[in-house]
């Protein structure tokens, strides 16, 4: 059974556009996973360490046969793949790859956290977010994409 997620990508560090595209060709070549939409690529501001690059950031809708966890694995491993190395918290990264939304599901299980924890609050991704799903809304509590919030 197919289910619909969203994937938040960023990078700020080499070729931003080109980090992007590679992540999201990784993905569509990806078994059971389905590339539907991608946002337009915005850039912004670093949130948390500012002393760093721009990023470039995007949202793509999957529909994927993968549970969240296996979902959430392949883009760990795609970021691996790629070059990324994990060296602090909101610090510069070559990719980021985000388990947004999986379908209507809320998950909070050690090492997943769907819908993801900073999504309400982070306007690089609600806005591309509904740039990809204008309609959508955040389970529990079923909030419309507000794109007004800080971050």
């Amino acid at each position: 059974m197919s289910v619909r997620a969203y994937m938040g990508l960023g990078s700020n560090q080499g070729d931003r556009y080109k980090n992007l595209l590679t992540a999201l060709s990784c993905v569509h070549a990806s078994d059971r996973v389905s590339l539907l939409r991608v946002s337009p690529i915005y850039c912004t501001a670093p949130v948390g360490i500012t002393e760093q690059p721009d990023f470039y950031n995007a949202v793509a809708a999957l529909d994927t046969e993968r549970k969240a966890r296996h979902l959430l694995q392949l883009f760990l491993q795609i970021e691996t793949r790629m070059g990324r190395v994990r060296t602090m918290r909101w610090g510069p990264r070559l990719i980021d790859l985000d388990l947004l939304l999986y379908g209507d599901k809320i998950i909070r299980e050690d090492g997943l956290c769907v819908p993801h924890p900073e999504l309400m609050r982070r306007r690089f991704v609600l806005q591309p977010l509904k740039d990809v799903g204008p309609d959508l809304t955040v389970p529990e509590p079923e909030k419309p994409l507000n794109t007004g919030c800080a971050g």
